[in-house]
């Protein structure tokens, strides 16, 4: 299976649609794989984390789905893969899901008719100021916010001051939103080319236009879970998709058990291509993959 025939349409919009929760008895609704990928030709100049920027993914996302491509130099011509696609984690409930392993902000609101998934590409902390996983809530939200670098930083960085006001040079951007763990929160940036890397002191960065549709989109209460989740199995139009993520610190230590655990939670009885598996999970594109087996292969 290669990566074209999953791919359909240019999906042009910044946030993704879950199809209705209701309607369908069926055990494969809704669809939990969300967007679609599509090609472009490199543009003389074209670098890989400025076309990120363009096309709003993460870099480390665009990286991994076109590991033979020079991301300084790609060359002319040739063919990209923009990953729009995504598997909504299985543990995604209405508020916020942050899925680090994927670099990945999934927003779940109950819509008049329709469950609506906006997803949005983060940056999170750097190694040894990691993101910590678990439950919170959003307790705060400022626009404009001010800048106060915590001891730390300024031990780092004497030469900056304690404050930093609002504007072009704050990292916090036009926007915070803090959650219920200390010293946590969901921010902008002023440097937008850390989207989709280990780059931070533990928030979760978003770019500019992001954090702000966000903003607009959360309130005081709201659920936010960090999860660290590098393989997500998924379905769309009854069929299944695997999506599997770097994991250097081997969280998921079984892969096929997890993979079967994920099975069994959505499609039991559903039989899966092993041999597509076992090829995805050596590459860990984090591009969602069909592993539907097809009835004319062997079981």
């Amino acid at each position: 299976m290669t990566l074209k025939k999953i791919t359909k349409t240019v999906f042009p919009a910044l946030a993704l649609l879950i199809m209705a929760l209701s309607s369908s008895a069926a055990v494969l609704t809704p669809d939990t794989l969300v967007g679609a990928n599509f090609y472009q030709l490199i543009q003389p100049g074209d670098t890989l984390i400025e076309l990120a920027r363009q096309h709003g993914i993460g870099y480390g996302t665009l990286i991994n789905a076109n590991p033979s491509i020079d991301p300084w130099q790609p060359p002319v011509d040739s063919e990209i893969l923009i990953p729009r696609a995504a598997i909504v984690p299985y543990q995604a409930q209405p508020g916020i899901t942050i899925n680090l392993a994927e670099q990945r902000l999934y927003l779940i609101r109950e819509g008049r008719h329709q469950a609506l998934t906006s997803v949005y590409p983060i940056g999170i902390g750097r190694e040894g100021r990691d993101t910590p996983i678990g439950n919170n809530r959003v307790v705060t939200m400022i626009a404009n916010p001010s800048w106060t670098a915590p001891p730390s930083w300024r031990a780092e960085h004497p030469q900056l001051p304690a404050v930093i006001p609002p504007g072009p040079d704050n990292p916090l951007g036009d926007y915070w939103i803090g959650l219920s763990q200390k010293h946590i929160g969901l921010h902008g940036t002023n440097r937008p080319f850390g989207i989709g890397r280990q780059v931070s002191s533990g928030c979760i960065r978003l770019y500019p236009e992001h954090i702000q549709l966000l903003f607009e989109r959360v309130h005081i209460g709201m659920a936010v879970t960090i999860i660290d989740q590098p393989i997500k199995l998924g379905h769309k139009e009854g069929q299944l998709y695997l999506e599997a993520h770097p994991d250097p610190a081997n969280r998921v230590e079984a892969p096929i058990e997890e993979i079967l655990r994920q099975r069994d939670l959505i499609a039991p009885k559903a039989d899966i291509d092993w041999q597509q598996v076992r090829l995805i999970l050596q590459q860990r594109t984090g591009v969602p993959q069909l592993v539907t087996l097809s009835q004319n292969e062997p079981r």
